[in-house]
């Protein structure tokens, strides 16, 4: 599985990073966020996966695109509640043995105006993946929008308190991971220098000046069945470097 905040899809495929992604065949499912479209390039249809959009009510912002080469069971848009779901935030595809869910938390913005909408929004996510567990294992990809550990983003000193890097957005990181939730990439790799987003100015990406905002999670029944799960730095074509997680539990 694959899961990429690509920062607009019309302007990733004309870069040669997401065209190969799709093109390689390598995973079974992709998850996009923050696609901002309402209609799919037509290269995105006919190429062996199905895809599954979900626009956010505002034009131009967020959205959600699945795409899988097996037939999900069913498809659920959003969680139920009208001022998340307005925003295209979590796309769920049921299979025979787990969930797959396709998730863009909110940014909380400078002077942290929508701090209190992400936490609103984080307890509310966790209620709804906690639903979905209670049936069968669940997997969340997507980009959380928080830096949870000081290692996980380049400069933890001048950031304390940022948007993305609060006290109460990094707690509630952590008490979802505590509820029975795994961050697969700690499962393989320890220590700092390892980023999935950089600033497009002051040569943040090739100086490595970044943070770990983006995760494959499983809910911990399955963590034996993990694999792998790396950062994709060195693919290009957004802000955001995509994260990948090998299963050996098939869909």
């Amino acid at each position: 599985m694959l899961s990429w905040n690509v920062n607009g899809i019309r302007a990733a495929m004309g870069k040669d990073g997401l065209p190969q992604l799709i093109n390689s065949k390598e995973y079974d499912v992709l998850m996009f966020q923050e696609v901002k479209a309402d209609q799919l390039p037509l290269e995105l249809h006919g190429n062996g996966y199905a895809p599954i959009l979900y626009p956010a009510k505002k034009k131009g912002y967020s959205g959600l695109l699945t795409m899988t080469k097996k037939a999900p069971i069913e498809v659920t848009y959003g969680i139920g509640n009208a001022a998340i779901d307005d925003e295209a935030r979590v796309l769920t595809a049921e299979f025979e043995r787990l969930f797959v869910v396709n998730t863009y938390f909110p940014n909380s913005r400078r002077e942290l105006e929508r701090l209190d909408f992400k936490l609103d929004y984080n307890d509310k996510f966790l209620d709804f993946v906690q639903k979905l567990r209670k049936k069968k294992p669940v997997v969340v990809c997507g980009d959380f929008n928080v830096a949870h550990e000081e290692i996980d983003i380049a400069r933890s000193k001048e950031n304390d308190g940022n948007a993305g890097f609060t006290h109460e957005e990094r707690d509630w990181m952590s008490k979802f991971l505590g509820s029975g939730y795994v961050d697969t990439f700690r499962m393989f790799t320890d220590g700092r220098g390892h980023y999935s987003w950089w600033l497009f100015s002051f040569d943040a990406r090739s100086r490595n000046i970044g943070w770990r905002i983006d995760y494959c999670i499983v809910s911990e029944e399955i963590k034996r069945q993990v694999k792998s799960s790396t950062i994709l730095d060195s693919v290009h074509g957004s802000d955001h470097a995509p994260v990948a997680m090998e299963l050996s539990l098939s869909l």
